[in-house]
């Protein structure tokens, strides 16, 4: 079904971004693959293109930069420029304080990334699916655009703005062939943590002891499954949690084995 489809995925360079990419290079896409670290893109695209014999091409990309991000759609060869799947996979937390000892720069990282990088590439992406009336946008969302959790203000807020995006797109899309979907973690084990405590690996080693969190594989399939159904169906919302994580605020310490 996604054979010779063109997709392009934001963030493809570790976590769910990249876990999106091998899986649909299993299913025989094509894969645009954006993100910041240009060298994990390459190795990225040698390993897919070694295993699936893949066509990648590679974006050295920050959303957040609204410039570049039209630049970089506008600039793509030919055979590119039909983007069938877009992932708005790219986001990120930064801190985890109350809002009263945030600090405003890790706020700015967060809105510029969750919400203005989505907007910039969808509305770079957005307008060539609708006039070939196909497509679909996937946009990568949290248990934290449904619920709010102590000292998640921000990241929360910027969640919660892309659910309504979301919605909002939807509403936008109407009356085209154009799809939408979210698929919206709960806890996953990537760097999420190590980045929003700014490096401090054994912080973030804590937040996945208490129980087995998702994997990055687990998010891709979702993913996937929403890619592949059919023409007619669109698969709205999807909220993916781990067995032992009911919401943000009440889990089971099963602790990994």
């Amino acid at each position: 079904m996604l054979k010779d489809t063109t997709i392009m995925i934001t963030g493809a360079s570790a976590g769910i971004g990249e876990a999106c990419a091998r899986i649909f290079a299993r299913e025989g896409a094509r894969l645009i693959l954006a993100a910041r670290r240009a060298d994990r893109l390459e190795t990225l695209a040698a390993a897919l293109q070694a295993a699936h014999g893949t066509a990648c091409f590679n974006i050295e990309l920050d959303v957040r930069d609204r410039t570049a991000v039209d630049a970089a759609v506008a600039g793509l060869p030919p055979q590119w420029r039909a983007i069938d799947v877009l992932v708005n996979n790219a986001g990120l937390s930064r801190g985890l304080d109350k809002l009263q000892e945030g600090d405003f720069r890790d706020w700015e990282e967060m809105i510029d990334t969750n919400i203005k990088g989505l907007l910039w590439v969808s509305r770079a992406v957005i307008p060539g699916m609708v006039e070939r009336d196909r497509g679909h946008v996937i946009n990568i969302g949290s248990i934290a655009g449904h619920q709010v959790y102590p000292a998640g203000n921000v990241y929360c807020a910027t969640k919660h703005a892309v659910r309504a995006l979301n919605q909002g797109l939807r509403i936008d899309l109407l009356g085209t062939r154009v799809r939408c979907s979210t698929v919206d973690p709960g806890m996953v084990e990537t760097e999420f943590s190590e980045v929003r405590f700014h490096g401090d690996a054994e912080r973030a080693g804590a937040v996945y002891r208490n129980f087995p969190p998702l994997k990055a594989e687990d998010i891709a399939e979702a993913v996937l499954f929403c890619a592949t159904r059919p023409p007619h169906v669109n698969i709205q919302e999807m909220l993916v949690m781990p067995l032992d994580q009911a919401a943000v605020y009440a889990s089971n310490p099963r602790g990994i084995d």
